[in-house]
């Protein structure tokens, strides 16, 4: 039988692929929602059976509170969360706001389907290669961990963030040059190059990596996207 569900992400290309490959498993997408924002007041509407949240930043303050509301208005709907590799502070933020699972994002869609079902059940759904890792990591902290997503961010010259960025959003090909006043050709330069750079083979991954180590969030924060000519826009040269 299928779950009746909604799917939350702030990157809409994300939530409409992820919701469009459960609608084919047979499941009932209420709803496939972007920004997170408004998140709570439309699972609570909805009422689904279960709910999938992407997040980008798990350890964030403040990033599950729409958790809370929704299971303080309806606590039976089961809250799954879709995060990236996850801290031990991560997991257990989300379910001391009151998820039912954790899920990473770059899980394949089985894994996906099998903890949504495990949370309608009114059980935990957390891999136990997660709940392994995050026992491991909190007996040997890192000194320093390594942050991939600011890695990444290194290796994207400014236009290629915007176009990234673009990318998650869902723009295509036409969309892109026309928002960046780029002829066609240049834009698939571009995206071309960010994939290599990237090391994924398709726009989706793309949009997948930068949602799961925080590369758009910090391109947000450092001001990276920007319109090529608008006051504060990047300056990064041209690629032919």
């Amino acid at each position: 039988m299928g779950v009746r569900l909604m799917v939350v992400d702030e990157h809409r290309l994300l939530a409409e692929a992820l919701a469009s490959a459960l609608r084919l498993r047979g499941h009932r997408v209420l709803a496939a929602a972007a920004p997170t924002a408004g998140a709570a007041e439309l699972v609570v509407s909805r009422a689904p059976e279960v709910c999938l949240l992407g997040t980008a930043v798990p350890a964030e303050p403040g990033i599950f509170d729409p958790i809370v509301t929704i299971k303080r208005e309806r606590p039976q709907v089961a809250v799954v969360v879709l995060g990236p590799v996850p801290s031990p502070r991560g997991i257990a933020a989300a379910f001391a706001a009151g998820a039912s699972g954790y899920v990473r994002h770059d899980e394949r869609i089985e894994g996906v389907e099998r903890a949504m079902i495990k949370a309608r059940a009114g059980e935990a759904a957390v891999a136990p290669q997660l709940l392994q890792g995050a026992f491991t990591e909190l007996l040997n902290p890192a000194a320093q961990p390594d942050d991939e997503g600011q890695r990444l961010l290194r290796l994207l010259t400014p236009r290629e963030v915007e176009v990234l960025v673009r990318v998650a959003e869902g723009e295509d090909t036409r969309l892109i040059a026309a928002g960046m006043r780029i002829a066609p050709s240049t834009a698939r330069t571009h995206v071309q190059r960010v994939l290599m750079k990237l090391g994924v083979g398709s726009r989706l991954e793309a949009a997948a990596l930068a949602a799961r180590t925080g590369l758009l969030d910090r391109a947000a924060a450092s001001g990276t996207r920007g319109t090529p000519g608008a006051p504060g826009a990047p300056k990064g040269p041209e690629i032919p």
